[in-house]
């Protein structure tokens, strides 16, 4: 999923030519050790128990077969790491079956490297119709239940299949592959808490390095130095200085470190895929005025009321509406108004970024074990600054457990 946030950050990769110079890069990477020696991927075994617990929910839900495109969830469920083009790539996984993978005549060995599970492969070649390949696996499985299709599927292979086969009855898959994502199993914790540990690494790096007169892109390229020096893959790094910090996702002003103007970093990087996401706001070369260090504590408290709301079983809806009624009573808002708290409390973290659910009002499905969170009730004063302190957070039994360790204080951020 490309975002705003995204887009800034892709800044970063530009500027880190001339942020750090071959030499500056050279004598960087002396000082990093990598972090992920003892990672462990996940393994065959777990991804055949996805594809059994997908099948146990597709038979609750009355669903014949799912239709994945290339993303978060194809690697999921088979391990196949592709991209999205004109020509179709996908699997079909049936609820009775094999599963089968779609793909391009030339693409299929380099799509095979990765697969992970048993699987066959169909392909198409470039004077025919995927959809009728699509079409002649259901048939194959003689699949008469309805189809379903993942959230981000393109509207094309829908319609598509629908052309194929004129008497395929179509439906949501989001309760099939929800109902597998959203519970993170002890090796996806192990991978995501490695990735939050080597961010907190690279912030410690980063942070001391900034200077007067930086901009964003030189600072984001220490983060990405530091992330893929500790072994992870860098994924964005995006950069709010003084007055765009009060824009949860930044301006397209000119920016420059300037001393007691806020910093906000964030930041994020992945290990085997799985993703952290933390921020951090501090003061740069000067104490923190009386302003900047009344918001920054009060955004701290508003993180504090959503770790201490967290409980398996509460509304995740529950959580932003608690953060957000303190905030009100300082006079922050109403609701989503600024200045506040413009956003959502945190949104669901995994091998994406931003994947289902969220934490915010209205969202009615109940917390439970193994699902992971950021927590990032920002505060944002237009024309001013923001603070925004993310941590991410998983459910434990009954309890939240951190990823990250907050902050401590705007005078110790790291």
């Amino acid at each position: 999923m490309f975002t705003r946030r995204h887009a800034l950050s892709l800044g970063v990769a530009a500027a880190t030519a001339a942020a750090l110079r071959p030499t500056r890069l050279l004598a960087a990477s002396a000082e990093f050790k990598s972090m992920t020696g003892d990672v462990k991927p996940v393994s065959r075994d777990e991804y055949l128990l996805r594809i059994d617990k997908a099948r146990r929910l597709m038979a609750k839900h009355g669903i014949g077969a799912l239709l994945i495109e290339p993303g978060a969830s194809m690697v999921y469920f088979t391990g196949v790491h592709w991209w999205r083009s004109e020509r179709l790539t996908a699997i079909v996984l049936p609820r009775e079956g094999e599963i089968a993978i779609v793909t391009p005549h030339f693409e299929a060995p380099s799509v095979s490297e990765s697969l992970e599970v048993p699987a066959e492969l169909r392909v198409w070649h470039e004077d025919q119709d995927p959809l009728k390949t699509v079409a002649g696996i259901l048939n194959d499985r003689k699949i008469k239940d309805p189809v379903g299709i993942e959230e981000t599927v393109r509207y094309f292979a829908i319609d598509g299949l629908m052309r194929a086969m004129p008497d395929v009855q179509i439906m949501s898959g989001a309760a099939i592959v929800r109902g597998c994502r959203m519970m993170k199993s002890p090796t996806e914790i192990k991978l995501m808490q490695k990735a939050s540990d080597i961010t907190i690494a690279a912030y410690r790096y980063a942070a001391p390095r900034i200077e007067k007169g930086m901009r964003p892109g030189d600072i984001g390229a220490l983060m990405k130095a530091a992330h893929e020096g500790y072994g992870a893959e860098h994924e964005f790094a995006l950069i709010l200085l003084g007055e765009a910090s009060a824009y949860p996702h930044g301006s397209d002003k000119p920016q420059s470190v300037k001393e007691g103007e806020v910093v906000l970093m964030d930041c994020g990087c992945n290990v085997q895929g799985y993703q952290s996401d933390i921020s951090r706001t501090f003061v740069f070369g000067a104490a923190p005025n009386a302003e900047q260090r009344k918001v920054w504590e009060q955004m701290r408290q508003g993180q504090q009321i959503a770790i201490e709301t967290a409980r398996v079983g509460v509304a995740a809806g529950a959580i932003d509406d608690a953060v957000r009624a303190q905030y009100e009573k300082w006079g922050y808002g109403p609701g989503y108004k600024l200045p506040g708290t413009s956003h959502r409390t945190g949104h669901g973290i995994g091998l994406d970024g931003h994947e289902p659910v969220n934490l915010v009002h209205g969202e009615t499905t109940p917390l439970a074990e193994g699902m992971c969170f950021s927590n990032e009730p920002g505060i944002y004063l237009p024309g001013k600054f923001g603070v925004r302190l993310e941590d991410c957070f998983h459910m434990g039994e009954k309890e939240p457990v951190w990823f990250s360790k907050p902050a401590e204080s705007i005078d110790k951020p790291f």
